[in-house]
């Protein structure tokens, strides 16, 4: 199912287009209809499913179509860890980008400087509030917390929560919520400690239980840790090494598939390229020509990931890293089936790193590093860090 099946608003759609979404991952299928009717939801589903743009999609969307109070907090999202609503925060800044959905991250280990922000946000008002316990619970302790027209509660990761000893302070900041509210709990696990709360918390709800994949055994997976001027001569090396039957490239913006073919076009590889911009017969027809062999090398979004029957591709080139565990899985899946065997490669640049250590994690084990020869010049450290600055000024409060 494409993202824009669901009836998002266009500028909703905008950010899900920047962001490179294109087709929605079986947690997304499942929950986003349910929350966009208003069911509450208890969903066991793992990081790396997609799990966090299920719930922050249709909740923004509801938002913005919707009447709501602009003076009071609309959506909180309690999560366990700041790491993790750091990350919740950066992908809701993608998906909002073009809408005017104003958003806060509250957590502790900050000075008095963001505390001063975070009351600001929290006694005027912010549609979205991402927030770990301890910190909201501060908060409230004041008395200043604009909570009476609190519309959406989501409880990620409920379950290392309660892990963490967080019950009786989930509990407290439910008590200073409307008790008409639509309700939404992800956990992973689910012990009786989450059942208690979700009775505790939740009317009727929707029961989903996302089971991620994991890829085949006789799939080879390495990285390569690379800057993103190195990963397109890094594809022709690769390619030139051996002689492939069938390689699929995978890049997560229509915009990198134009450039990667164009480049593989000029360097004279037997190459065609599927993307949102070229219409449905011209994408049949580049298809057929890829499963007869006409074509060696196809150059794709995540529009190809899913469905695709082909029996014989020897390689898959993750150029971007893929945004969740989920589309991995399904991007390198196209190789080694029918029980051949295959290999997959990623290109992580030091933005992706973090993105690609959460994949690892899904999967159970790190995936083999592979060293880049030496003509492609310095490479980046494992974990170095690296991240664009904002470059359009919008509405709402950020962390800083």
């Amino acid at each position: 199912m494409y993202f824009d099946e669901f009836g998002f608003d266009d500028d909703l759609m905008d950010g899900i287009d920047a962001m490179g979404y294109i087709s929605a991952t079986p947690v997304q299928e499942q929950v986003i209809p349910y929350i966009m009717s208003g069911r509450d939801i208890i969903a066991a589903a793992q990081t790396g499913t997609g799990k966090t743009a299920a719930f922050l999609l249709p909740v923004i969307q509801k938002l913005i179509s919707q009447p709501h109070d602009a003076h009071t907090v609309n959506a909180m999202i309690i999560v366990p860890t700041r790491e993790l609503a750091v990350q919740i925060s950066q992908i809701l800044e993608g998906i909002s980008y073009y809408t005017s959905i104003s958003f806060i991250s509250v957590y502790g280990g900050t000075g008095g400087a963001l505390f001063a922000n975070e009351r600001k946000a929290l006694s005027s008002g912010a549609d979205i509030v991402i927030c770990t316990p301890g910190r909201m619970i501060s908060h409230l302790n004041m008395g200043y917390v604009k909570l009476d027209g609190l519309k959406y509660l989501v409880l990620d990761e409920a379950d290392r929560m309660l892990d963490m000893g967080f019950y009786d302070d989930i509990i407290k900041i439910i008590s200073h919520v409307p008790k008409q509210r639509q309700n939404l709990l992800f956990s992973a696990t689910m012990p009786a400690g989450i059942r208690k709360l979700a009775n505790t918390m939740l009317h009727n709800p929707a029961e989903i239980n996302i089971a991620i994949s994991k890829p085949p055994e006789q799939i080879t997976q390495e990285a390569f840790i690379v800057y993103d001027a190195q990963k397109a001569p890094l594809v022709k090396y690769i390619l030139q090494q051996k002689e492939f039957a069938s390689v699929l490239v995978f890049c997560s913006s229509k915009l990198n598939v134009k450039h990667l073919y164009e480049d593989l076009i000029r360097a004279r590889f037997s190459v065609g390229q599927i993307q949102s911009d070229l219409d449905q017969e011209k994408r049949e027809q580049v298809l057929l020509d890829f499963k007869s062999n006409k074509l060696k090398i196809l150059v794709a979004t995540d529009i190809l990931s899913r469905g695709i029957d082909i029996e014989d591709i020897d390689l898959v080139i993750n150029y971007d890293v893929p945004h969740d565990g989920e589309d991995y899985i399904h991007r390198i899946g196209r190789t080694a089936r029918a029980a051949t065997k295959g290999t997959a490669y990623t290109f992580v640049s030091p933005k992706e790193q973090i993105k690609f250590e959460r994949i690892e994690k899904l999967l159970g084990h790190p995936v083999t590093k592979q060293a880049v020869p030496e003509q492609f010049g310095p490479t980046p450290a494992i974990g170095e860090r690296v991240h664009s600055p904002a470059n359009k000024k919008r509405k709402g409060f950020r962390k800083k």
